[in-house]
């Protein structure tokens, strides 16, 4: 390699990390003191770098998060040593991908930069501050809660909902403790760190902002490149190669700098590009784009391949991306719309998947994104409150086909306008921007979560006595970076939002007619049933909670005897009055169990239920709706929460009731008003069979009607044919025969089934039905990789779930949440470990099969 081509190494060996202020415990005070440290891992936090040092116990374990509060407020070094020689290249640089946050970095003894954000990337010139041979580097982070609460100070008060004033410091809000969330505020080196070396220029910014001729079939990228000259300014002349291949493209161009230029743009067109679609609209190619940069050419002198000052590489895809936020009759929608198609929106909120970023990775990333898919999602929406992420999970996003909303980092509170941290946000909207712009999964720029609603609603007006609170953010700093350096995807302000930009005062944030809308009445005040009373344009946020799984509660909680309250559970357990509100949600359904297997059972079947209904309510009014992104895909830690998938990655019931709701062709039975038009709410005045067909082909069919006793026996029966259109829907009134049982009976069930299509309407509660004790046949086959179940139901049996996490911790089955009618069977697969010692009696016990059954039968 050519001594003029950039090179880097990374910084990840060799460091050691100690505590230079605050309240170590006196047990650890010698070794955390000592000048050595103890061994840190780069990337990493000094949560984990102890943990690692057997010094501190797990964080997540029973009631560790109170032992270990003394952590955050301590100041905290890291220390290591850089070996280098001269290379005769121009520049050194140090890069620091993430600094976790309030940090000061010196080499040689000398201040190289202090740091005040953990949402950008830091570069250095250490030129002059390197020596031949070895070189000592020291990142020393400030306790990050005295830090906020030292510039909340400064800043001036502003509403926040959380016991930290985290909106006073550019750092993730989730890390300083949520409604789902520890609160382990960690610091350290959270992304890698490297040295840079480089002679003449380097490629200091690269953004390929891929669009499509949808019409034409052609792939538009604009490559806008920035450089960064070792010299002079207007040093000699550059040049910028592009080229794009892959899917039978091959495509190159070129674009020069002259002396004294810094910015280049490269445009291409890609004939017969193959275009990037969601999942379930088509397929995901990606194509290679790579950018050479090296001095003049001159026309009989063309550079060798090694005289490349820089290169950089990446992968896109060829989209348009839009947001119909338009009046109609209705309202004012909120769609997304990907080449020119409308897309129904199947999503769920991404918050951090650990509280201490760094473990995960890209094989975590995928885990998640192969649950996602499990449950039908086709969006997530990165939550303002946590991380831009690791361009891996956008990656894999890409791959996949799932769509990516993206949240500038504000949630849930008031922010200053005013310096030094208008600079801060300037600075990591640019950044972030400019890192995202290469993935086609990210259709959508939001500014803020709940912002705009809390401060029209939550009281913030009377606290905040006149001081901003980031309304200039929201309306005119970030959309303005956005239109900047990216102008290829949509951007909103806030959600829930409106659909007014600039702001209108008068118009309520979160009006189900208008824009987006979330949902939190239900669990905080009312109950599940009552999200068939409203029809928002789309919903952005709404949930049910519910325990983790059984084997991720026993190993993070070690409580004997465990119950709801008992201590480890309450820690465990975060939002307010949390656990009343999960009995008020389940005992017009179910009576409350007094056992804690069952409990436990009880109130993971409410959350899957709740949200399965709310789903399949949404869905039943599309094109009126046009989306729904439950609140929260996965936890960061072992919790009760709202979470599909638990701390641990185990996924809950709930994962499969989505799976259920997203199906591509769906029959769900609906109240309707009979009159049509609106919900029929609790006055339902008729049931309607509602036929959602999310694909591009004609649903034909039969729609078959039967009511049916609990014994199987047939009371009525009806049947007509019907057609769904391609990404359409049809409602279909219940035959008058059919619509109602005997009153108060709970003894009949409405059966609507259209070819593999079903769903299932019951007359009563559960509690207040004839819900008879399980009588199941169950056979268990050994097969590769784990085994088979056969399940077979003499009488009615709802919601057969086998939670096969605790039969092994590391089982899974494939489905869940099965109702079966007398003589129906369903196979589960239930796959296990290599080597793992599974008892298959285990399977079909019943604390492990379980059904709804079994909460109501002889009560």
């Amino acid at each position: 390699m050519s001594r003029t081509t950039a090179v880097s190494r990374e910084l990840h060996d060799g460091w050691a990390v100690r505590a230079v202020a605050g309240p170590v415990p006196d047990d650890l005070a010698a070794v955390l003191h000592d000048p050595r440290g103890v061994p840190a891992t780069v990337p990493g936090t000094v949560h984990t770098d102890l943990l690692a040092a057997g010094l501190i116990p797990d964080p997540y374990l029973d009631d560790h998060e109170a032992l270990l509060k003394w952590v955050s407020a301590c100041d905290w070094e890291y220390r290591t040593t850089v070996a280098w020689e001269p290379d005769g290249r121009d520049r050194q640089d140090l890069f620091l991908d993430g600094l976790d946050t309030v940090a000061t970095i010196t080499l040689n003894g000398a201040e190289v930069g202090r740091t005040a954000n953990q949402h950008r990337r830091y570069r250095f010139d250490v030129s002059a501050l390197l020596r031949p041979g070895d070189n000592e580097l020291v990142v020393r982070f400030a306790s990050p809660v005295r830090e906020a609460d030292a510039r909340s100070l400064s800043l001036g008060y502003r509403p926040q909902v959380n016991h930290h004033p985290f909106n006073a410091l550019r750092k993730a809000a989730y890390n300083f403790g949520w409604d789902w969330g520890i609160d382990a505020a960690t610091v350290g080196i959270w992304r890698p760190a490297r040295l840079e070396s480089w002679s003449t220029a380097r490629l200091a910014e690269v953004r390929p902002l891929a669009t499509a001729d949808v019409a034409r079939g052609a792939g538009l990228l604009d490559v806008h490149v920035r450089v960064e000259r070792a010299g002079a300014r207007d040093a000699g002349p550059l040049e910028v190669a592009v080229r794009v291949t892959g899917h039978g493209a091959d495509v190159a161009g070129t674009a020069h700098l002259a002396a004294g230029e810094d910015a280049a743009l490269v445009r291409l067109e890609v004939p017969d590009a193959a275009l990037w679609w969601p999942r379930g609209y088509g397929d995901q190619p990606l194509h290679d784009v790579a950018v050479t940069l090296m001095g003049a050419v001159t026309d009989d002198a063309a550079p060798a391949p090694d005289d490349a000052l820089d290169r950089w590489a990446a992968r896109t895809g060829f989209r348009t991306a839009r947001l119909a936020v338009e009046p109609d009759a209705d309202g004012t929608s909120f769609t997304v719309v990907v080449n020119d198609r409308p897309v129904w929106v199947k999503g769920a909120n991404w918050i951090p998947d650990d509280e201490f970023l760094p473990r995960v990775t890209r094989a975590r990333y995928a885990a998640r994104l192969d649950q996602a898919e499990l449950a039908g999602i086709n969006l997530l929406r990165v939550w303002g409150g946590g991380v831009y992420e690791a361009d891996d999970f956008y990656a894999e996003c890409d791959e996949r086909g799932v769509l990516v909303w993206q949240d500038f980092a504000f949630a849930c509170a008031a922010y200053a306008e005013e310096e030094p941290l208008r600079a801060e946000v300037e600075a990591e909207a640019r950044d972030n921007v400019a890192r995202l712009a290469p993935h086609p999964s990210l259709v959508l720029w939001n500014g803020s979560n709940e912002n705009i609603w809390g401060h029209g609603t939550w009281g913030w007006i009377k606290r905040l006595d006149g001081r901003t609170w980031g309304l200039d953010y929201y309306e005119n700093l970030l959309p303005a970076v956005v239109a900047e350096l990216d102008g290829t995807r949509p951007y909103t302000p806030s959600s829930p939002w409106s659909g007014d930009l600039p702001i209108k005062p008068d118009l309520f944030p979160n009006d189900p007619r208008h824009g987006s809308m979330h949902s939190w009445e239900l669990w905080n005040r009312e109950d599940w049933p009552h999200y068939r009373d409203v029809v928002p344009r789309f919903m952005a946020e709404f949930g049910w909670q519910g325990p983790p799984t059984w084997s991720t509660l026993v190993r993070s909680v070690s409580d004997d005897p465990l119950t709801p309250e008992s201590p480890g559970m309450q820690v465990h357990q975060k939002a307010a009055s949390g656990n009343d509100k999960l009995t008020d949600g389940l005992v017009a359904h179910v009576p409350l169990p007094d056992d804690m297997d069952d409990w436990h059972w009880a109130m993971s079947w409410n959350q899957a239920t709740a949200v399965r209904v709310a789903v399949e309510h949404l869905r039943s009014w599309s094109p009126r709706c046009m989306g729904s992104v439950m609140w929260q895909l996965n936890d960061c830690w072992p919790v009760t929460s709202w979470a599909a998938v638990d701390g641990d990655g185990r996924p809950k019931p709930l994962l499969h009731a989505l799976a259920h709701a997203h199906a591509d062709r769906l029959v769900t039975i609906q109240p309707r008003s009979a009159a049509g038009g609106e919900p029929a709410g609790d006055g339902t005045d008729t049931l309607a069979a509602v036929l959602v067909n999310d694909t591009d082909e004609a649903w034909t069919g039969t729609l078959r009607w039967r009511r049916a006793g609990f014994d199987g026996a047939e009371v009525a029966a009806a049947e007509q044919a019907v057609e769904v259109g391609p990404r359409a829907a049809v409602t279909v009134l219940v035959p008058s025969a059919l619509a109602a049982g005997p009153d108060g009976a709970g003894s009949e069930v409405l059966v609507a089934t259209v070819g593999a299509a079903r769903d299932l309407w019951f007359d009563a509660e559960p509690r207040d039905s004839a819900l008879a004790a399980p009588r199941l046949e169950t056979a268990v086959d050994a097969v590769p990789g784990g085994y088979r179940v056969r399940v077979t139901a003499q009488n009615l049996v709802r919601d057969v779930t086998l939670l096969a996490d605790k039969a092994h911790p590391d089982a899974r089955v494939d489905d869940m949440l099965v109702t079966l009618l007398p003589g129906e069977t369903v196979t589960l697969r239930v796959t296990v470990p290599d080597g793992a010692d599974v008892d298959p009696g285990a399977l079909v016990a019943p604390h492990v099969l379980r059904s709804l059954n079994q909460l109501v039968a002889d009560r």
